[in-house]
């Protein structure tokens, strides 16, 4: 008798048990799952790839990261500050444009333009074609350091900049520097990126 038990064991050990429904379900559950966690994984990473494409290509076509190296723009602009330019020619009167000078990017502000007549009294206040230009931006008039005479007329296809630091900063007023021309120009600043408290559009 205890012969046929061990028969009988012997047997029921050689069938594979099968396991439960709800255990196959949530296994095939898992497996499509994870098949379906790495599919959105690599579509994620192929958008993540396109989009870094489009950030390069128009950082480098469209703007400029600068560094803003000195106190020539202050109040407006800070030394260390971090700011984007959007490259482009076409600069207005009051823009802060970049320009190139001696192998570097130099930020000013754009006084006037081609054949503009500019003159700046004693006191420091600027006239374009003989009206005096509000500039809240500046935390003090001052005539500074200046090589010209006025009134000045800007030369065709150039612009007169100045740094809103009036008393430090070299500019237009400056013959190393004069006037500005339109091949020079890099483009305008449209953005401080850095410091983050200080950080947002710029007009």
């Amino acid at each position: 008798m205890d012969n046929e038990k061990e028969k009988d064991n012997e047997k029921e050990k050689e069938i594979p048990q099968i396991p439960p429904i709800e255990l196959l379900q949530m296994e095939l559950a898992r497996e499509e799952y994870k098949h379906s966690f790495r599919k959105t994984l690599l579509n994620i990473a192929g958008v993540l790839a396109v989009v870094a494409a489009i950030v390069v290509l128009l950082a480098t076509r469209l703007f400029m990261l600068i560094q803003v190296n000195g106190n020539s723009m202050s109040p407006t602009l800070a030394d260390g500050e971090i700011v984007i330019l959007r490259q482009t020619k076409e600069v207005e009167k009051g823009d802060v444009a970049g320009f190139y000078y001696g192998g570097r990017v130099l930020l000013k502000r754009v006084i006037g333009g081609p054949e503009d007549y500019i003159d700046i009294d004693q006191d420091g206040n600027v006239s374009v074609n003989g009206k005096v230009i509000d500039e809240p931006y500046l935390d003090e008039k001052n005539l500074g350091k200046c090589e010209l005479e006025f009134p000045y007329q800007v030369p065709k296809g150039m612009y007169f900049v100045l740094g809103d630091n009036r008393a430090i900063s070299v500019d237009s007023r400056i013959a190393s520097i004069g006037c500005v021309q339109s091949e020079q120009i890099v483009g305008k600043v449209v953005f401080r990126a850095w410091p983050l408290n200080r950080m947002g559009i710029m007009h």
